[in-house]
């Protein structure tokens, strides 16, 4: 807790003037970064247009998903540490361009193969903008407004994922077969111009409270080949990959030991690491906030694949029937997270608690319900149960990014955000793997019945958000007991009484 006390003064005593644009170049910075990761998730319920569109098989269209999740989980950590350096505004500008132009690549792409390409570079680019996102409201923000402003950026991150399979649907049903997939990524560009334009003269130049020392790049280069190493085979889950990959976790496992070993050998030399791992030991919040994004995301994320499953192959619904049947989750993350950024400041890792509390109840009841609702009525019957779980969510991502991020210096909030990310994005990966893996091994044991495979599905999602549920209470825990010890010392201390 002394800790907490020193790193929060020194927060407070850096020179800041609020911005008289803060607010609008928020807005700004997280509607270019809710399109990024809308990207994620959806263009997963268009594979089936792609796929008749540009006559590919299921593995190649497969690579439009996988490819662009496996890009954007590299960038994340190097393009964090570049922010910090040489401007996170800059950074931004030239990310969100990449985009826009990638997006227009995707879009008019003729073949599989140069879409495929096309998505690995838009990973890219949106990978780089992630982390500067966070690192912009390091740099605007302070005490409570930074609470409210990183409410309104975990919000994006839960909505965005949840109203993937939405907003795909929605085009999907207005602009039709075959060539319908293209505008998922054709609205990326109106909407991307505008941003750069806004973002140009809106994003405030920044400090980054640190000089421009040279970039660790045999640093990013380990850690790279290690997320490459840990996300290759997951993303190629559905075609064998983590069957025929596997001996690249421990090869993963061994570039990650010496990708620490590398980290620790810059600090001792007095250099600039890529990842300072003092944010891990000695940044209150950061670690606990860190593995609790991991565990949830690990969870969170696999179900959106098994519901469009269940609904589109199972009951036959049409891409939008299917993204409608979860639009519960995503209002009552929308509204939650909000009030949440409110609140955090106040309550701390208790609401995080109670978020991982109500999402365990939503999916537990969410499971129950398709595994007992006639098929007809199953969109509308899951609807209390999402809008519970929904409302955890946004009660669990928005603060927990908080917590986590808001003792980080100034000078590492680009790097730290984007190992946030990082660890989000591997559990995302992983979890996709495993829910999805459990849904297709149950379907076939319980002789195709799509109820019992999405009741499995989500059991598995249900056990994961336990795990994060425990470790959150640990944390809570632990900063109770640090609040007690503070206040017995600050009891113990000699009064002095003046005798004037």
């Amino acid at each position: 807790m002394a800790e907490l006390e020193v790193r929060s003064q020194a927060m407070t005593s850096e020179a800041y003037t609020p911005d008289p644009r803060r607010w609008r170049a928020l807005t700004v910075t997280l509607a270019a970064g809710f399109m990024t990761l809308l990207d994620v998730s959806i263009v997963s319920v268009a594979l089936p247009s792609i796929q008749q569109g540009l006559a590919t098989n299921p593995a190649g269209a497969q690579w439009v998903v996988s490819g662009y999740a496996l890009t954007f989980g590299l960038a994340l950590v190097p393009a964090g540490r570049l922010g910090d350096a040489y401007g996170r505004r800059r950074l931004f500008l030239i990310a969100l361009v990449a985009f826009v132009v990638c997006s227009a690549a995707c879009g008019i792409a003729p073949s599989i193969e140069l879409l495929i390409v096309a998505r690995l570079l838009q990973g890219l680019a949106a990978g780089t903008l992630a982390p500067q996102n966070s690192g912009l409201i390091q740099n605007l923000f302070r005490g409570a407004e930074r609470g409210r402003a990183f409410g309104f950026f975990g919000a994006t991150v839960g909505i965005s994922t949840a109203a993937g399979p939405i907003v795909g649907g929605l085009l999907l049903a207005a602009f039709g077969e075959p060539d319908g997939w293209r505008w998922i990524f054709y609205v990326n560009v109106p909407i991307g111009v505008l941003a750069v334009v806004l973002a140009a003269r809106l994003v405030p130049k920044v400090g980054t409270g640190g000089d421009r020392k040279p970039i660790d790049w045999t640093g990013a280069a380990l850690l790279g080949l290690a997320v490459l190493a840990l996300l290759f085979p997951l993303v190629q889950a559905e075609s064998g990959g983590v069957a025929r990959f596997w001996w690249l976790f421990p090869l993963g496992a061994v570039l990650a030991v010496l990708f620490v070993l590398w980290e620790r050998r810059e600090l001792r030399r007095a250099r600039e690491p890529l990842l300072d791992l003092r944010l891990l030991t000695e940044t209150s919040g950061y670690a606990p906030g860190a593995l609790v994004g991991l565990v949830y995301f690990t969870g969170f994320s696999g179900v959106w694949i098994v519901f469009a499953q269940f609904f589109q192959n199972g009951l036959g619904y049409t891409p939008l029937q299917s993204g409608l049947s979860v639009t519960a989750f995503a209002v009552g993350s929308a509204v939650s997270a909000v009030v949440a950024g409110r609140l955090v400041e106040r309550l701390g890792r208790k609401l995080t608690v109670v978020g991982l509390s109500l999402v365990t109840a939503g999916i537990t009841a969410s499971a129950l319900v398709l595994l007992l609702a006639p098929g007809d009525l199953a969109g509308f019957w899951i609807a209390p149960a999402l809008l519970v779980g929904g409302i955890g969510g946004g009660f669990t991502i928005s603060p927990n990014i908080t917590m986590t991020l808001r003792n980080v210096p100034v000078r590492m909030a680009g790097s730290a955000g984007g190992a946030l990310q990082t660890g989000q994005r591997v559990g995302a990966a992983v979890g996709t793997a495993l829910v999805a893996g459990v849904f297709y091994a149950v379907l076939a044991a319980a002789g195709n019945s799509y109820p019992v495979a999405i009741a499995g599905a989500l059991a598995v999602a249900v056990l994961t958000t336990l795990v994060a549920l425990g470790v959150a209470i640990v944390d809570l825990r632990h900063e109770r007991r640090a609040i007690h010890d503070a206040d017995l010392a600050e009891a113990a201390a000699p009064h002095h009484v003046s005798h004037d």
